[in-house]
């Protein structure tokens, strides 16, 4: 009966811990999935941002300002010209100033990113030294299973020899 129990014990002890290495390498995983999602988007604002502003560097040239005002009469074409230059420019400034932040962002995801990969990496070799590193409040009861599996040992082994020297005396 105590074999069983203990048993019992043992197996429950060896499933937990099993299953909570499984989801803290899962949780680590979906942290750099996310992480690489949200990498794609910040790269193809770049992407789109970059084109935009080759747009405007196009559009602020002088003979393609003068052409896109050319259909609109005026008895000051320079002052049109020239606030329109300066809308373009204003507009231009304010891309590049996205296309920085998106910069600094996209350098920070791929640091928190490769951090997130080796993280999963490190969970995923070593499940059991993460869980007993990581949670002090399961670490008796780790202890406890390591204790009951050498307490099983202990009895197999004694049970074994009981059976040994019974032969022998037969």
């Amino acid at each position: 009966m105590r074999l069983k129990s203990g048993l019992v014990l043992f197996l429950l002890l060896v499933l937990s811990t099993a299953a909570y290495a499984q989801d803290t390498t899962e949780s680590a995983a979906e942290s750099a999935e996310k992480l690489r999602s949200q990498l794609l988007e910040v790269q193809a604002k770049e992407d789109a941002l970059r084109t935009h502003l080759a747009e405007l560097d196009e559009m602020i040239k002088p003979e393609n300002i003068e052409r896109s005002l050319a259909g609109i009469g005026s008895t000051r074409p320079e002052e049109l010209r020239e606030s329109r230059r300066r809308q373009l420019a204003s507009e231009r400034d304010g891309v590049v100033a996205q296309l920085q932040t998106l910069e600094t962002s996209r350098q920070r995801l791929e640091t928190a990113l490769s951090n997130a990969e080796i993280l999963e990496y490190q969970q995923s070799a070593r499940p059991i030294q993460k869980l007993s590193a990581s949670s002090p409040r399961q670490f008796p009861l780790l202890m406890l299973g390591g204790g009951t599996l050498a307490a099983l040992a202990l009895g197999g082994g004694a049970l074994f020899y009981r059976r040994k020297i019974r032969r022998r005396s037969v």
